[in-house]
């Protein structure tokens, strides 16, 4: 009984992480997501959803790890989408696309792009940028 109880708690939480592909980890002074037309404010622990807009305030900064361990930080006055995020555990394929409207973004890149060079992008209103390396900064005037 005790582990029929234990399976569907772990079913239910996975469902409720299921669209989910990230986790902020760190927030700094004022940090909101937007999110099917709601403000949301940012907390350590909130779960991050393929197409969320996380916005910093002058005073915010942001932290977020991603499924396949990719790990970005978002700095004061930023506006980052997530456009495009897919993962395989198993084969580590997957795609990682973002957009930078304006700010600055600092990243590590994970197993998406160790197994596909390729595969991790941030666009800015001004230029496409491959993320090839393991870090990386952009940075927006």
């Amino acid at each position: 009984m005790r582990w029929t109880i234990a399976l569907l708690a772990a079913a239910f939480a996975a469902a409720g992480f299921a669209d989910g592909v990230g986790q902020i980890k760190t927030v700094k002074g004022t940090v909101h997501v937007e999110r099917d037309g709601q403000r949301l404010a940012a907390k350590p622990g909130m779960g991050v959803r393929q197409a969320d807009t996380l916005v910093t305030g002058a005073d915010g900064a942001v932290g977020v790890t991603f499924l396949d361990n990719s790990r970005v930080s978002a700095g004061p006055g930023s506006v980052l989408e997530i456009e495009r995020y897919s993962f395989n555990s198993t084969t580590h394929k997957g795609a990682f696309e973002a957009w930078l409207g304006k700010g600055t973004l600092a990243g590590v890149s994970g197993k998406i792009a160790k197994q596909s060079p390729d595969a991790m992008k941030v666009r800015t209103p001004a230029a496409l940028l491959g993320v090839r390396g393991t870090e990386f900064v952009v940075r927006l005037d």
